[in-house]
């Protein structure tokens, strides 16, 4: 797949300002964020780093104390106040403070602490997630903290097969697969896409926009 050059100049007009910079990219589970997340992170080298918001996923233990493991992935079933913590932390880019970002192993299922490391000369941070432009609770901070965030617009039909295909990936039958997509994932995405007019920008992604 190939990144939407205005996708690229916007990141570089980014890092032209100075500082440090953080650009989120949202959109619903499946749209490949973490795609357009890698493809940046390329582009611009040593200058980027991705912290993926999928790291503050709670622990599969602590999901099934809350009675939350049939719905994971759903807003509550984040660490979002810690989520919002280490955004100040990367935001405020003190000299003497690398941070440390968590992230999440699918072949485990699991969050993996301590993973990513964000040193104070890095200049731009590309962080990725569902739930970037919420309005709502703990989630209404992240917003604020960045300097832009896109969300990355996806057609319907190509979200799904793309969302399945990933569940079958990481084990899922294809009857499990696509049931978890229509169910415990759709909601999520209604929610995602009803915020999604607060994005400053919405980057096409998918069939002839891949290329635009």
């Amino acid at each position: 797949m190939q990144l939407p050059e205005e996708a690229l100049r916007r990141a570089q007009a980014l890092l032209a300002r100075g500082g440090r910079r953080m650009l989120g990219l949202a959109g619903p589970p499946g749209a490949g964020k973490s795609t357009v997340a890698a493809l940046l992170k390329d582009a611009l080298g040593s200058q980027a780093q991705v912290v993926p918001m999928d790291g503050f996923h709670l622990a599969q233990a602590e999901l099934e104390r809350l009675g939350r493991a049939g719905r994971k992935g759903a807003p509550d079933t984040f660490d979002a106040p810690g989520f919002v913590h280490l955004l100040r932390r990367m935001r405020a880019c003190d000299p003497d403070d690398t941070v440390y970002a968590p992230e999440f192993r699918r072949d485990l299922e699991e969050p993996i602490a301590g993973a990513l490391a964000v040193p104070p000369s890095l200049p731009l941070v590309i962080v990725e997630g569902n739930y970037l432009l919420l309005e709502s609770g703990a989630w209404a901070g992240v917003k604020p903290l960045l300097d832009e965030c896109w969300h990355v617009a996806v057609p319907q039909d190509q979200r799904l097969a793309q969302l399945i295909a990933r569940h079958e990936r990481h084990g899922r039958s294809p009857e499990d697969a696509r049931a978890w997509a229509l169910g415990s994932d759709e909601p999520n995405a209604r929610q995602v896409e009803a915020v999604a007019q607060r994005a400053d920008w919405q980057l096409p992604w998918g069939g002839a926009a891949e290329a635009a």
